[in-house]
C-alpha cells in the first residue's frame, strides 16, 4: 500500500472519531428543556370518580421553560396539548368515548418561563402532554418542542368493587350449577324438574328488577337532563368604565370533542385590547362544586385568551371569568366577573365495548355454573 493511501487512510479514521466524539459530547451537553412538576405527587395521583364521597380535585400541573443553565426562558408563550391515553377496546375505562381525544389545549404568555394549570384527569392510562415554547420575541431563545407522559393508575377502588362483582357472580354461578347437576327426575305433567322450574323463576324475577331498575334511572336521567335545558344563561359581557370583557366562543359541546372558548378584554373608550389585567379562569359542573379545569393568567397582545376544553362527564357546565386589575398597573378598576353556560351533549359507550363487558360478567356466571355441575355430580356420584 502506497504511502498516499495510508494517509488517506488514516486522515479518514481520524475525521470519524472527530465526528463521533462531537457528537457524543453534543448529546451530553445541557439542552433547554421543559420541567414538570404536579401537585399532588404522580404517585398520588387517581383518575375522577363521580361516585367518590369525597369531592375530587384536580390535578395542578406545572411547566418551566429553561434553558441550557437552568434558569427561566423569560418572556415566552408556552402551549400546552393533553391527549387521554389510547383507546383499549379490551379494558375500558369509565369514559370510553374520551379515550385517545384531546382534552385540552391552551397557550398562556409566560412571563417568568412558567404555565400553571389546574385540570381534572378523567381516566386512567399514560397521558400525552405536547409543549412547545416559542418567545415573545423573535428570536430571544430557540424554540421548545417536547412531549411529556403523566402516567395515572387506576383507583384501587375499582378493583376492589370489581372483586366483589366477581365474587357475587360466581357464587350465583356455583349455585345454578348445584342446582341444575345431579339426576333429576320429571315428575308426570311437569315440563322441568322442580329445581330447575325454582332456578328460571328467580332468574326471571331478577332480570324484571334489573329492567326496572334501568327503565327508572333512565327517566331521572332524562328529567334531569331537560331540567338542565331551562336553565338561564348568565350575562357573558361585562363592562365597567376602564374594561370590557366578554366570553365568546361554543355554547354547547359533546363528549369526545374539544369546545372552542376565548375571553376579549378591551378598553370601552378606545376599543383598543386590554393587557395589563389579569384573568382568572375556572370551569366547574353546573350542579356540582369540583373543578374540572382552572388558570390564570394574562392576555396575548390582542387582549385575547383562547383555549380548547373537552367537558368529558357529559353534564352542562359554567365558565368563569374573573378579570383583575395587575398591582403595578395603571389602569385600575373593581374585580369583574362573567360567565358562560355550556350545554354538555352525553354520548353513550360503543356498543362494542358494552358487549364485551357483558362478555367478561357471562363468563363468570359460566365458569360458577361449571364449578357447580363438577361439584353437585361428585357429591351424587
Amino acid at each position: 500500500m502506497s504511502k498516499f493511501k495510508i494517509a488517506a487512510l488514516v486522515s479518514t479514521i481520524c475525521l470519524m472519531g472527530v465526528v463521533f466524539y462531537s457528537s457524543v459530547v453534543s448529546s451530553q451537553t445541557p439542552q433547554p428543556t421543559v420541567r414538570l412538576s404536579t401537585e399532588p405527587p404522580l404517585s398520588e395521583i387517581l383518575p375522577f370518580e363521580a361516585e367518590a364521597t369525597v369531592l375530587s380535585s384536580p390535578v395542578r400541573l406545572t411547566l418551566q421553560a429553561v434553558d441550557a443553565a437552568g434558569k427561566r426562558l423569560e418572556n415566552a408563550k408556552i402551549r400546552l396539548q393533553i391527549l387521554t391515553p389510547p383507546h383499549n377496546p379490551w379494558f375500558p375505562t369509565d369514559f370510553p368515548i374520551v379515550e385517545g381525544t384531546e382534552l385540552l389545549d391552551i397557550e398562556g404568555v409566560a412571563a417568568k418561563g412558567e404555565l400553571e394549570i389546574q385540570q381534572m384527569l378523567p381516566i386512567r392510562g399514560n397521558y400525552q402532554l405536547l409543549v412547545s415554547v416559542n418567545p415573545i420575541t423573535a428570536n430571544a431563545f430557540a424554540p421548545i418542542q417536547q412531549t411529556l407522559t403523566l402516567s395515572v393508575p387506576e383507583n384501587w377502588v375499582k378493583y376492589r368493587n370489581f372483586g366483589i362483582l366477581a365474587v357475587i357472580l360466581l357464587a350465583v354461578g356455583l349455585g345454578g350449577g348445584l342446582v341444575l347437576g345431579g339426576k333429576q327426575d320429571i315428575q308426570p305433567g311437569e315440563i322441568a324438574p322442580e329445581r330447575v322450574r325454582l332456578l328460571l323463576s328467580g332468574a326471571i324475577v331478577v332480570a324484571i328488577a334489573s329492567l326496572l331498575i334501568i327503565n327508572i334511572t333512565a327517566e331521572r336521567a332524562d328529567s334531569h337532563t331537560q331540567g338542565h335545558s331551562s336553565q338561564k344563561i348568565e350575562p357573558s359581557v361585562v363592562q365597567s368604565q376602564a374594561v370590557k370583557a366578554e366570553i365568546m366562543g361554543d355554547v354547547s359541546a359533546t363528549v369526545g370533542q374539544p369546545a372552542k372558548l376565548a375571553v376579549q378584554v378591551s378598553d370601552p373608550t378606545t376599543g383598543q385590547p386590554a393587557t395589563d389585567v389579569l384573568l382568572k379562569i375556572k370551569t366547574t359542573p353546573a350542579e356540582d362544586e369540583w373543578v374540572a379545569f382552572a388558570y390564570g393568567g394574562v392576555p396575548d397582545a390582542k387582549g385575547q385568551l383562547t383555549w380548547e376544553q373537552q367537558f368529558f362527564d357529559g353534564a352542562p357546565h359554567k365558565v368563569e371569568v374573573e378579570i383583575l386589575p395587575q398591582p403595578q398597573a395603571r389602569r385600575q378598576f373593581s374585580p369583574l366577573r362573567i360567565a358562560q353556560n355550556i350545554d354538555v351533549e352525553g354520548v353513550a359507550p360503543p356498543l362494542h365495548s358494552r358487549l364485551i363487558v357483558l362478555a367478561y360478567f357471562t363468563s363468570l356466571i359460566v365458569l360458577g355454573l361449571v364449578i357447580g355441575l363438577r361439584l353437585r355430580n361428585r357429591l351424587v356420584w
